[in-house]
């Protein structure tokens, strides 16, 4: 890969003992854990950051990668091995992560979680297609709109069905990426572990794979090959959410990591 550009990622630190760092979505950035941040970092070294193209991390011109990026933010940090908690574009992050220094992953939780080289779904395919036509044209709200009906209402909702609150709050940061990419466009996001996914066998951390139930069916079966493939992996379903169950399900999704964790960490 190309020597990348240096572009510290914002980040915030809360709490003392054992480390855990959240990554976000691809349609959010650090507010996501707005819910569960002053839980975790009760108990816990909580570190959420916002992944470069998201929130208050802006681009730089030229090559980078996300994993490259949290590889330096944990560097810096010096936290040890910490569990990270991957949702969606995140959880292919901790993954490249655990691949490329094994040393400092303790455990594992992949939220609704992809991975690099999965073939999508001609549903998800067509939606990328539809958002990033309306992007190029300039139609932004259609842009976002086109991401809230895959993600956050998923294939068996209609958008009425969501809480708006969340549906507001995902469109601005999902915005905010827009505008962040339309100031920077000469970013090239590039890979770290390119074969990450013919590789997830050597990955000896504990993971704990999350799905909401109402998400694509291109997640649900990428979660199958998590827990077929991770040597230690665990399934667990969130009933009532869709891409975005720590937001939805907030409760639900605090027990079932806070309850991951307490058995890895015994």
């Amino acid at each position: 890969m190309t020597a990348a550009t240096r572009t510290p990622l914002y980040s915030e630190v809360a709490g003392a003992g054992v480390p855990l760092v959240l990554i976000h979505t691809g349609i959010c950035d650090s507010r996501m854990w707005d819910p569960q941040w002053a839980s975790f970092a009760s108990g816990h070294r909580a570190v959420r950051c916002d992944l470069r193209g998201f929130g208050r991390s802006p681009l730089a011109p030229g090559p980078f990668s996300h994993p490259g990026d949290l590889i330096e933010l944990l560097d810096e940090l010096a936290l040890g091995p910490a569990t990270l908690v991957g949702a969606s574009l995140g959880g292919g992050v901790a993954l490249q992560v655990a691949v490329a220094r094994p040393e400092l992953v303790s455990a594992l939780v992949l939220v609704d979680s992809g991975v690099r080289g999965h073939e999508w779904s001609e549903d998800v395919t067509r939606a990328w297609a539809a958002e990033e036509a309306a992007f190029e044209r300039g139609d932004l709200d259609a842009a976002v709109e086109v991401a809230l009906r895959l993600w956050v209402a998923g294939p068996h909702r209609s958008p009425e069905q969501v809480d708006p609150q969340i549906r507001t709050k995902v469109a601005e940061m999902i915005r905010r990426s827009y505008d962040l990419a339309r100031m920077e466009p000469a970013a090239e996001e590039e890979a770290l572990v390119d074969d990450v996914g013919a590789r997830l066998g050597e990955i000896g951390a504990p993971a704990l794979v999350i799905t909401g139930d109402l998400d694509v069916a291109d997640l649900h079966a990428l979660a199958d090959r998590f827990e077929r493939e991770l040597p230690h992996a665990r399934r667990a379903a969130i009933a009532g959410a869709a891409h975005l169950p720590s937001m939805e399900r907030p409760a639900e999704f605090e027990r079932l990591v806070l309850d991951f964790l307490a058995e890895v960490e015994g």
